[in-house]
């Protein structure tokens, strides 16, 4: 299993079965569309969706699906700019063979019990670390990643030159000090088997393909 960053909060999980693509809006940000003919395609929030061609299935809510061998289960979630009764966003559990992959798009930092019940046990936490109102910033992504303890945990959505946010991001630098974290390493791309998870958590930086 591969998973790799396109910028934003796009990231693409594939193996020999299946290709997953997660939040490809980049043709608003300026860069090319990720997701092609017979893929996945799941959206964490309505403001993200794009227009791709021919998926196999878009997923833009939460439920549980199970497609080409891939189980994901979505979750409702508020949403960083939504008011406190509302839930319009979707944190999404993807289970690929025996790697369980959870990417929480721009959501408030506030898990209760039952979503967090709901996610369970994780190996891979992907979550943005931009703020600047848009997104959670570096200490709501810390709160997250200490109640949902992954393996490891990749950053997305700070600051990059190519990509035209609507509000600057913040440098991934930044985020990752004010986390108390380090980067054990920065990869164009993880390739990942179970036995490959780590003991101890690792942060691993994917560069923007």
């Amino acid at each position: 299993m591969e998973i790799q960053y396109y910028g934003a909060n796009c990231i693409k999980i594939s193996n020999k079965n299946a290709t997953v693509v997660i939040d490809d809006n980049l043709k608003t940000l300026g860069l090319s569309a990720v997701a092609k003919s017979g893929d996945i395609v799941l959206y964490t929030h309505e403001m993200l969706k794009g227009e791709p061609k021919e998926p196999k299935l878009v997923i833009d809510q939460p439920g549980e699906y199970e497609v080409s061998a891939i189980s994901v289960m979505g979750t409702a979630a508020r949403a960083h700019m939504d008011d406190e009764k509302s839930k319009t966003a979707t944190i999404y559990k993807i289970v690929v063979g025996d790697i369980r992959i959870v990417v929480t798009g721009h959501i408030f930092a506030d898990l209760d019990e039952n979503q967090l019940e709901a996610i369970g046990t994780v190996d891979v936490l992907i979550v943005p670390v931009g703020n600047s109102g848009y997104t959670m910033d570096a200490v709501g992504a810390l709160k997250i990643i200490k109640e949902i303890e992954p393996k490891i945990v990749i950053p997305t959505h700070f600051a990059d030159n190519k990509v035209k946010y609507e509000v600057p991001q913040t440098e991934l630098e930044t985020a990752v000090k004010e986390m108390s974290m380090e980067v054990h390493e920065a990869v164009p791309k993880l390739k990942l088997k179970s036995s490959d998870l780590p003991e101890a958590m690792q942060l691993i930086v994917l560069e923007r393909q």
